[in-house]
């Protein structure tokens, strides 16, 4: 019955969320006016704003002007509704779990903009490092730790790894073909990640999002010839998938013993 209320209370949530993947990239305010329909510009009311309820009541359509609603909205209710039940069965219902569930709407947010419009807003990346590394201070548990000063240590070690190693990647990505390779807004998103996650999870990120990128990447280019596709959202699934299991990959990789013994070997003494 608790996870039955989460996952209400969550897809409740995911009304807001849509309410900013429409506007954030139109640069329009996300407190008012209410939601309106898109197409008409009517203000719907509250018994039409229900998640999931109303769009199977209303078959899909605004109920004045019957235009289209988009198959994104009860599909972000959907995941918002399953992502705080998710995360707080795995990590607890404690400010460490609820602010890996801030993290994961977050990247939810992310991943429908850039599918739509091939950008992630400044304010959810920039403003995401921000909020990520001052949330870091105050709950130092993000990072395995109870000092706060080691959490912010770890916290701006992770973003400068998560933007870092993305930002080369571009540079030598732009060399070798001698276009743009990687827009800023996946080197942004990536650091914002690393000063929730760590800079670990953050490198283990990044060798698996090019492995779910592989196959859409490649019904691209040879169905739509193109060799541009919105990466943030294979950057999100990848980060929630080391949220999860990010720690284990390591163990059983021998990648985290590794790290250990460069840094023993390496590191001040």
């Amino acid at each position: 019955m608790t996870w039955l209320l989460w996952f209400l209370g969550g897809s409740f949530l995911g009304s807001f969320l849509n309410v900013c993947i429409w506007r954030l990239p139109r640069e329009q305010s996300i407190v008012r006016p209410r939601s309106r329909c898109p197409s008409c510009k009517r203000t719907i009311v509250w018994y039409d704003n229900v998640p999931l309820l109303s769009f199977l009541l209303l078959r899909g359509a605004c109920r004045h002007c019957k235009a289209r609603i988009s198959w994104r909205y009860p599909l972000v209710e959907v995941l918002t509704g399953v992502a705080p039940a998710a995360v707080l069965h795995r990590f607890g219902v404690s400010p460490a779990g609820l602010g890996y569930a801030a993290f994961v709407y977050v990247l939810i947010v992310a991943s429908f903009v850039d599918l739509e419009f091939q950008i992630i807003p400044d304010e959810i990346s920039v403003g995401g490092v921000v909020v990520g590394v001052l949330v870091s201070g105050l709950v130092p548990a993000l990072h395995g730790t109870d000092s706060r000063w080691l959490a912010l240590g770890r916290s701006v070690l992770g973003l400068l790894a998560g933007g870092g190693i993305l930002y080369i990647t571009a540079v030598v990505g732009d060399f070798i073909f001698k276009k743009e390779s990687m827009g800023g807004g996946d080197i942004k998103l990536l650091a914002m990640a690393g000063s929730i996650l760590g800079w670990k999870l953050v490198l283990v990120t990044f060798f698996t999002a090019p492995m779910l990128a592989l196959i859409p990447g490649l019904f691209v280019l040879l169905f739509k010839r193109s060799h541009v596709i919105p990466y943030g959202p294979f950057l999100s699934l990848a980060l929630v998938s080391s949220l999860f299991f990010g720690e284990a990959i390591l163990r059983v990789s021998g990648i985290e013993e590794t790290f250990r013994l460069l840094w023993e070997f390496y590191g001040p003494h």
